[in-house]
């Protein structure tokens, strides 16, 4: 009898262009500073002519087959958390396809910068019913083809990335996902949108239709920042008390990487010292899906995430949705 599931392995890939604050100050109206003191971030890395989002996808995933030593065709699922797809119909079928993971079923989650937690734990759900034993879970996202590069209140914010983890079910007794909890309320939504284009174009004698496209990111940064040092904190909490966990015993606080100072503000809440906050925004800036993993591989791979280490996560962003995740990081066997 199964029951639990485990993150064995991670895996990352960024884009090989790395635009700095100071060349984006060639473009618009800001500076370094402005940008550092206000979000934190220092760079970003933007996807060029010869790469794409679905090789990178596939990068990250074939770095985390990798570390777990599992071969492709062992994969019951393959989730790729996206809201930047190289095919609206899709582009995790394709990843599938290069990985050579060719008896697993795939497909994308739509969820912003919620979506790698939402993917995580909709991959765990299969693997603890019994229905699936491996599973790879992507978070990428292509955000520099959707923002206005004139626009400097959003336009520093963004990079683009690729992150994967490896899950594997396992017995109830050897669980590593702890407890987890996720939201959304769209009665807010309209603070961060990336809305389809509302251009109409003749078809016939009076009816027009609607031309496919897609208008640049719009966001209420105010109003996002507040979303998130109020309800990522609430629901950290909810997570840790359910679970009888203090905050004192994590190892590790792995949180979306958005801003600087919602990381320093949610980690004051909760009294945990600035050594045990991942954040490697200042050089990717927030990659939406990505962020997560790709922080916790580039952590994983420099040693400072160790098995048995006991992460508390929170992912927030459009929808507006937000989840918190407590997991162990068990590592490759």
């Amino acid at each position: 009898m199964l029951g639990g599931v485990t993150i064995v392995a991670s895996g990352s890939a960024t884009p090989s262009q790395c635009l700095s604050n100071d060349q984006i100050s060639l473009r618009v109206d800001t500076n370094d500073e402005w940008i550092k003191s206000r979000t934190g971030i220092c760079a970003r890395r933007v996807i060029g002519p010869h790469e794409s989002l679905t090789g990178l996808s596939k990068q990250a995933g074939e770095a985390a087959l990798r570390m777990a030593n599992w071969n492709a065709d062992s994969l019951d699922l393959v989730i790729l958390a996206t809201s930047t797809p190289d095919d609206l119909f899709g582009s995790a079928p394709k990843v599938q396809s290069l990985l050579g993971a060719n008896q697993a079923v795939a497909f994308d989650l739509t969820a912003a910068c919620s979506g790698f937690l939402f993917a995580l734990i909709t991959a765990s759900q299969f693997l603890k019913n019994g229905s699936m034993k491996r599973a790879l879970v992507i978070g990428a996202d292509q955000l520099s083809s959707w923002v206005d590069w004139n626009d400097r209140r959003t336009c520093v914010l963004f990079g683009d990335g690729a992150g994967a983890i490896a899950l594997e079910a396992t017995s109830a007794k050897n669980e590593g996902l702890l407890g987890f909890t996720l939201k959304t309320d769209g009665n807010r939504g309209g603070c961060l949108n990336l809305h389809k284009s509302k251009e109409f174009l003749p078809l016939i004698e009076e009816k027009s239709h609607q031309k496919g496209g897609f208008s640049p990111i719009q966001m209420n940064g105010q109003e996002v920042y507040k979303f998130a040092v109020r309800e990522v904190p609430e629901i950290l909490e909810s997570l840790l008390l359910s679970n009888k966990t203090k905050p004192a015993s994590l190892d590790w606080l792995l949180l979306h990487q958005a801003n600087q100072r919602i990381l320093d503000a949610v980690a004051e809440r909760f009294s945990i010292p600035q050594s045990k906050v991942l954040s490697n925004l200042a050089n990717y800036g927030n990659t939406s899906a990505a962020t997560i993993p790709l922080m916790l591989d580039e952590a994983v791979q420099d040693g400072r995430v160790k098995p048995g280490d006991l992460i508390a996560s929170s992912g927030f962003g459009a929808g507006l949705s937000w989840g918190a995740a407590l997991f162990k990081w068990q590592g490759p066997s």
